[in-house]
């Protein structure tokens, strides 16, 4: 079992973690689950290089991403995420929602591209959340490199992982069963437009993610802040080539706390300027049911966070279904009035 020392943590920047030391043998291998280790159960935050990346691929993404937001407002509207009973498309500036408040952002919606599941009598509304993307006609090229890009960032997160969970002495393959063919991963395009004309400073409210793994791919603007040890938010100064890697909710719960999923959000940039990011979220089956992970350390885990106003199902589409209804009152109402709860 590894040792583990208290430090004074610097917030200067978050853990680096390199994913390709994994593979050079078993002393850097070792020294490699050690900060990886550190970086989960200690921040729930961290920097990721060494993921095979390339700037090729990078580039295709986001020269799509830049063309796409380059549109004229109409071709996009073409695409508004009002006309999606699965929360798909585009979203306006203004229009999503975090802890009731309005994100300062506009936003293409992607996942798997499938056929609409309309849920059946007795069938769980969160099938709701399956069905096809919306794609811009003028930019053919923008389907191909998103969904390029959702499969080979789930191939980073499903090797980071099962890493992650051997560091922690749990087996690599226990959540293989919960992905598959029928995972649900979701990526979005931002753009931050600059601050509100009302001052208003957030361009995404304090939150946690409530899926397994976040990566996310952001430019040299920053405005990311992390919630740290000591109760502030700090910035998170982007690391040229390297994805922000943060736990989602499903690994705090599944660890009964051990792994942080960890508050952060985004603050405008100032005046004009614009913000591009990409984050992709690495998301199970929504029928999924999440075991307790066995590993050495669960009976000293110190309990998942409590949260009265967002309660955490067992079965993952159930929790996208919570958090999609809140983001987008507005689809939510259009096509899902009877889903809608006071809480919601």
């Amino acid at each position: 079992m590894t040792t583990h020392t208290t430090t004074t943590p610097s917030y200067a920047q978050l853990p680096v973690i390199d994913l390709s030391a994994a593979d050079r043998g078993p002393e850097e291998r070792a020294l490699f689950h050690t900060r990886l280790h550190d970086a989960a159960h200690g921040v729930g935050f961290f920097q990721l290089v060494g993921h095979g990346v390339t700037p090729a691929d990078t580039d295709a993404l986001v020269t799509a991403m830049r063309a796409f937001f380059a549109l004229p407002e109409a071709d996009r509207l073409a695409l508004d995420n009002m006309g999606s009973p699965h929360f798909r498309g585009y979203t306006r500036t203004g229009d999503e929602r975090t802890a009731g408040a309005r994100d300062w952002r506009d936003q293409l919606d992607i996942g798997a591209e499938r056929p609409a599941r309309i849920p059946g009598p007795g069938e769980p509304p969160y099938w709701w959340l399956q069905g096809p993307n919306q794609w811009p006609a003028a930019l053919p090229g923008l389907r191909t490199a998103a969904l390029a890009w959702i499969d080979r960032l789930s191939a980073v997160a499903q090797r980071l992982l099962r890493e992650l969970l051997t560091a922690i002495g749990g087996p690599a393959d226990f959540y293989d069963p919960v992905f598959g063919d029928h995972a649900h991963p979701h990526l979005k395009l931002v753009r931050y437009p600059g601050s509100a004309a009302d001052g208003t400073g957030q361009g995404v409210g304090a939150h946690k993610d409530y899926g397994f793994l976040t990566l996310l791919l952001q430019d040299t603007v920053g405005g990311l802040q992390v919630q740290r040890e000591d109760g502030r938010f700090h910035d998170v100064p982007p690391v040229e080539g390297a994805f922000v890697v943060n736990l989602g909710e499903l690994l705090e719960v599944a660890t009964n706390g051990y792994l942080l999923a960890t508050n952060h959000r985004v603050v405008s940039p100032p005046g004009a300027t614009e913000r591009f990011s990409v984050p992709f979220f690495y998301n199970p089956r929504l029928d999924a049911r999440i075991d307790p992970l066995p590993f050495p350390h669960a009976a000293g885990a110190p309990g998942i966070t409590a949260d009265p106003t967002n309660p955490l199902y067992a079965e993952y589409g159930y929790n996208e279904l919570k958090g999609k209804l809140r983001a987008h009152p507005l689809v939510a109402r259009r096509h899902h009035g009877g889903l809608l709860t006071p809480a919601a």
